[in-house]
């Protein structure tokens, strides 16, 4: 029975999968009604999910996989509890109603299916992220999600701003996930566990480590880029370049959120430090005012949207950072409230674009007779955004102010942070509602009407759904706010916020709130007016400060690439061996690693003797060779002398292949050279002379010192008992040597294979080059029709 649910759960992870593999072809065949199959496969892993409910709620916890990498203690592995679970069911449900919506939205489309295909993909990656138990199954998930967003950001490619939106968001996401795939490596090492259920069970190990300060910058710098935190909240807004269904899913219950969700995950391995309090609610507290400043400024809808999304988002990341159960009760509300408000807004603002003409607030007025069902969508998110009862975002709010509201500074200013925001944000909230809807001169086109159901079903569904879990608020908080909450804090936690307010400070602060909001709302042309006035005073912010950077890199790269590469081939081969030496003589001086010098022999045989000293006479030979010819020649006679002494010190198959190579070496440099001048001698001036020696000789002699060290380490004989084992009844070879090479080094021989097959062919590749011949007026001049001395004979 575990089996077969293990299995269900595997199959429910990979279904948005399956459906991204199936959506062109059905999208091909059946048009945009292929929405509704699609939408099934996403709405079949929520049910899973949802089967799931009573045993979380009960404080369970579901967990399974396989093993990927045993020797690593690496799995394919999952994990449910209340806060993985919730955002399960956010990810499938809003995720069926936005395959619907956009099966609508992007009717006759030319590339509807590779969009859905992309959706879904998305899907799946955002899926796997929050149901991830190992580290390397996140990390994966974790970049997954931003490679689709920038399929689906630069969806419309032909666009300049598509592209550049596109690779904005994959930079500073990407960025991000390295930054978080170095700080998973450090919790790794520090816990000894590979596992986030099994980190959540390890007792202050993290906290109390040297290394907690860079896990902890690590962490957020992969969890502020993805969620858009203050300076990186600059590509969100950009990424409404997407078509509005990306917008509306990327906002409401995925990608945005995925940074939310580690630092969540993580709060009870990293939370209740003083650099956790800090540093969350610091830059929270900023990109919540940042946000929703710029919000009010904008007309165009989704702008105004993604702005709200932004300090969403600070809000977010201030209340799980501010280090009390309060904070994470308002954390947990406020995050499912927004994925249901958010999601419906966005869908509002498509549907207004696509059957109103226009997304832009001023252009709009007078549509409630016109598109009814999109106005009470549109009214009963916006009232949420707005924190006004009876919908879900008001428990959210009044949770906010009883977890900030407090006696000293600190609770008094992220408070004060807090009632402007949520002030702000309020307007814009009270601004989708209405503005669009109300007002007697229609300022929309006369054809504007409610369109195709898959339009307002979305919307509708997710408003009603806002409305639903704050009237019926209890069983709502037993079955997902409260295991949720638990989750965050690891421990049973009971949400008990519902509509009948609590007299006291935290419903002052929501009536001073609603008060504000509405004052600012009356006045919101001179309001926006007055914003633009100090942004564009300000000067330029982020956003320009990452084409300036982007701009930077290039130029940077650009006399890197040239100072290093000059085109000059000894320039790159002396570097190389520079560093060659350097990597051999520098660590020994360093560290106090030379060897030991050896004792001379006390008596060498003759043949011993002739051998050193023809090998010396090829040296001498190389160094006072006429020309290039008799140099590559000459460079063989050591060659063949050190494989006769390896011959006569008991390395017969040693001495066989170096005789080989050195053949091999000749021959092919001679027919390389025979296409070049090989006449002059090679003269170069005494500075090079000088400066080439010099390398050549701190290479030597580190190599040598190097070979003399290792001779010096006691002989460990495992290997060479293995082998010596092994060699026959394994590999059937007597041969032991050549068995280590093809069959226990197999695959590394094949490797080797393959780079000298791949060299050979370059080397063919220029010797076959010939350098065009000189035009015929050049033999009119008296010169030759000749080539170069790459090129070969004419």
């Amino acid at each position: 029975m575990i089996a077969y649910s293990a299995a269900l759960t595997l199959l429910a992870l990979f279904l948005p999968l399956v459906a991204a593999v199936l959506a062109p072809a059905l999208i091909n065949r059946l048009g945009y009604r292929a929405s509704w199959l699609l939408a099934l496969m996403p709405f079949l892993s929520f049910l899973h999910f949802l089967s799931f409910l009573p045993e979380i709620a009960d404080g369970g916890e579901v967990t399974g996989g396989y093993a990927w990498v045993p020797s690593y203690n690496v799995s394919f592995s999952w994990y449910l509890d209340g806060l993985s679970l919730t955002f399960a069911l956010l990810i499938t449900g809003i995720g069926t109603l936005i395959v619907l919506y956009a099966g609508a939205y992007m009717k006759g489309h030319a590339q509807q299916g590779r969009f859905l295909a992309f959706l879904l993909l998305f899907m799946g990656a955002m899926l796997g992220l929050v149901m991830s138990d190992s580290f390397l199954m996140l990390f994966i998930y974790w970049e997954l999600t931003s490679i689709t967003s920038f399929l689906l950001i630069g969806f419309d490619h032909e666009r300049q701003a598509a592209r550049r939106a596109a690779l904005q968001a994959l930079v500073i996401t990407g960025g991000g996930g390295l930054a978080l795939l170095a700080g998973l490596i450090l919790l790794w090492n520090v816990s000894g566990v590979t596992q986030l259920s099994m980190l959540l069970h390890v007792d202050n190990i993290v906290t109390t480590s040297p290394y907690y300060l860079a896990i902890l910058l690590l962490i957020l710098g992969g969890a502020f880029t993805k969620s858009a935190q203050f300076p990186f909240h600059v590509w969100l807004p950009n990424a409404m370049e997407a078509p509005t269904p990306v917008s509306a899913y990327l906002h409401s219950a995925t990608m945005v959120k995925a940074g939310v969700y580690l630092l969540m995950r993580l709060q009870p391995v990293l939370g209740d430090t003083p650099a956790w309090q800090i540093l969350l609610p610091f830059f929270g507290g900023i990109t919540l005012i940042v946000g929703s400043v710029i919000a009010v400024r904008q007309t165009d809808l989704k702008l105004m949207l993604a702005y709200t999304t932004v300090a969403s988002l600070g809000l977010m990341v201030m209340l799980t950072g501010f280090g009390s159960d309060h904070a994470l009760a308002a954390a947990v509300l406020y995050l499912i409230a927004h994925s249901l408000f958010k999601g419906a807004l966005f869908m509002v603002a498509g549907c207004l674009d696509h059957e109103a003409g226009s997304r832009d607030l001023t252009d709009l007025s007078g549509l409630k007779r016109a598109m009814p069902i999109t106005f009470v969508a549109s009214l009963l998110a916006g009232l949420s955004m707005a924190g006004l009862p009876p919908l879900f975002g008001f428990l959210a709010k009044e949770e906010i102010y009883a977890a900030l509201y407090g006696g000293n500074l600190r609770a008094l200013l992220f408070t004060g942070v807090a009632v402007i925001g949520n002030a702000l944000m309020m307007v814009v909230g009270l601004a989708l509602a209405f503005k669009p809807f109300l007002g007697r001169d229609a300022k929309s086109p006369a054809t504007a009407h409610d369109g195709p159901a898959l339009l307002w079903l979305g919307p509708l569904v997710l408003a009603l759904v806002g409305l639903a879990a704050a009237v019926f608020s209890a069983p709502f908080h037993k079955a997902i706010s409260s295991p949720m909450l638990s989750a965050v804090a690891r421990k049973a936690s009971v949400v008990e916020v519902s509509l009948v307010p609590h007299i006291g400070v935290p419903l002052a602060l929501s009536v001073f709130t609603i008060a504000l909001g509405l004052t600012l709302f009356l006045m919101l042309d001179r309001l926006r007016a007055g914003v633009a006035y100090l942004l564009n005073n300000l000067g330029p912010g982020p956003d320009e400060g990452f084409d300036r950077l982007m701009a930077g890199l290039v130029r940077a790269s650009f006399r890197i690439t040239n100072l290093i590469h000059g085109g000059r081939l000894d320039v790159y081969v002396t570097l190389t061996l520079i560093l060659v030496a350097a990597a051999f003589l520098v660590p020994m001086a360093v560290f106090g690693e030379g060897p030991d010098w050896p004792s001379l022999p006390g008596h060498i045989e003759l043949h011993e003797a002739a051998f050193l000293l023809i090998a010396v006479s090829g040296l001498y030979a190389v160094l006072r060779a006429a020309n290039r010819l008799d140099a590559i020649v000459a460079l063989g006679i050591q060659g063949f002398a050190i494989s006769v002494i390896f011959l006569l010190f008991g390395a017969p198959d040693l001495s066989f292949t170096q005789f080989m190579i050195e053949t091999l070496s000749v021959v092919i440099l001679a027919l390389a050279m025979t296409r070049l001048k090989l006449h002059p001698a090679d003269h170069r001036p005494w500075p090079q002379v000088l400066l080439d020696g010099a390398v050549a000789l701190a290479c030597g002699t580190g190599l040598m010192l190097m070979l003399l060290k290792v001779t010096q380490v006691p002989f460990d004989p495992v290997l060479t008992a293995f082998f010596n084992t092994y060699s026959k009844t394994i590999a059937h070879g007597a041969n032991v040597v050549n068995v280590i090479i093809v069959d226990f080094r197999g695959v590394d021989t094949l490797g080797e294979i393959a780079v000298v097959t791949v060299t050979g062919l370059a080397i063919l590749a220029l010797i076959r080059i010939r350098a065009p011949k000189l035009r015929p007026d050049a033999h009119q001049s008296g010169q030759k029709a000749e080539t170069a001395d790459a090129g070969g004979a004419p």
